[in-house]
């Protein structure tokens, strides 16, 4: 089942259509996230894409390398500096939204907390939410856990 996603960066200047089918929202406590994001963490949406389109705009990337020693290629508006996306060498079919680019971000809510050992101590996580101190082992529960609220919220 493909799903659109629309969105754009802060002034305009990037607006972008993704069809894929999402795969799970999460929450990002590392240090880096919180670097990124200028805020207690970093959020993504995990999108196995199969067309990407860029309605406006060009986009500018930069690659840096993750603790696991993968290399990250995060995207985002030459103007203003929103992050917009970012695509691990390694997995080519997914691309990882910053969700709250999004137009509509009114069901934004993640599944999971990662790298909670990074998070500031003052921030609330929902205890029914999957919690792991580092990055997970495997992403499968947190794919499954995002299916399940999927299947919950669909109309009877």
């Amino acid at each position: 089942m493909s799903e659109v996603f629309e969105g754009g960066c802060q002034c305009g200047h990037c607006r972008y259509r993704i069809a894929g089918k999402s795969l799970s929202l999460f929450a990002c406590h590392c240090r880096e996230c919180q670097r990124q994001s200028g805020s207690a963490f970093g959020m993504a949406l995990w999108i196995q894409h199969s067309e990407i389109t860029l309605l406006s705009g060009k986009l500018a990337s930069w690659t840096r390398e993750t603790p696991s020693g993968r290399h990250m290629m995060c995207e985002f508006c030459p103007e203003c500096g929103t992050r917009l996306f970012h695509r691990q060498e390694n997995r080519p079919d997914m691309i990882s939204i910053k969700p709250g680019t999004l137009d509509d971000t009114s069901s934004l809510a993640p599944v999971a907390h990662i790298w909670l050992d990074s998070a500031q101590p003052w921030s609330g996580i929902n205890s029914e939410c999957l919690q792991y101190p580092g990055n997970p082992e495997h992403f499968g529960l947190l794919f499954d856990r995002w299916d399940e609220r999927r299947e919950a919220a669909k109309p009877a």
